[in-house]
């Protein structure tokens, strides 16, 4: 299994960072979970097989993880050597569906009837989805939307955890127990906390309650220095190993 990390970003656009947007390879899926502006096109500069795509995942709607969808239909659509045959299969929480039908409506037919099949389901918290190659999701709801979804791939003993936008939960802490990687946010520092986001010491509390083998953080807002939120973490209590990701970022 394998991560690679295409978007590292926020809404607040940087020359070197695409919004979020995370390249999984398990068994014989390949996942793009989440879509922001830039990903599709950071998915190119990068070299992975985007028209080979299996599974597109959303933890959730707002624009800076879905942004790219209509560019990554676009491609899919017209944008390969050869046209694409195989079927795409779409995850997300409730709400996908009705995502999809204003998409079709606001671009056209490359996402309303592309030139391939489209499989949209919309998954509940605590349900789990065979992948393909022995590879399984599972999803966690988060303190972000209304459907916003967490998500565990498993495959051959390993665990890649990703957090997607969430603020603090013990439910989150318990459901990303002992991953190897575990990709969360940080988005912001404690003097603007919010309940929809994470900070270094709420980081650091679902670090403790997770025990990943490495703590992977994203989705850092320019509010916090990407150099110093290591130690900030570290401070508020958590000492395993962490890395802050950038683009272009792979973990095998």
């Amino acid at each position: 299994m394998r991560i690679t990390f295409a978007g590292t970003g926020t809404a607040s656009p940087e020359g070197d960072r695409a919004c979020s947007g995370h390249w999984l390879e398990a068994g014989t899926a390949r996942l793009l979970v989440d879509c922001g502006p830039g990903v599709v096109q950071s998915l190119a500069r990068l070299r992975l097989g985007w028209g080979g795509l299996t599974h597109l995942v959303l933890t959730h709607f707002h624009n800076d993880h879905t942004g790219d969808v209509p560019f990554l239909f676009f491609a899919l659509h017209y944008g390969l050597r050869e046209p694409r045959r195989e079927p795409l299969l779409v995850l997300g929480p409730s709400g996908t569906r009705k995502l999809f039908r204003r998409l079709g409506r606001a671009f056209g037919s490359h996402i309303g009837r592309p030139a391939f099949e489209v499989d949209i389901r919309e998954l509940a918290s605590g349900e789990v989805l065979q992948l393909g190659g022995g590879a399984k999701l599972l999803c966690q709801a988060t303190r972000h939307t209304e459907a916003s979804l967490a998500y565990r791939v498993e495959h051959a003993g390993s665990t890649i955890g990703y957090t997607g936008d969430t603020g603090e939960s013990a439910e989150l802490g318990a459901f990303m127990r002992c991953v190897s990687v575990l990709v969360a946010e940080c988005s912001l520092p404690e003097e603007l906390a919010m309940d929809s986001h994470l900070t270094p010491a709420r980081l650091a509390r679902l670090a403790r309650a997770a025990e990943p083998g490495l703590l992977a953080v994203t989705h850092v807002y320019p509010q916090l220095d990407r150099i110093t939120l290591p130690d900030e973490v570290k401070r508020a209590g958590w000492s395993g190993p962490l890395i802050v990701a950038h683009d272009g970022l792979v973990l095998p």
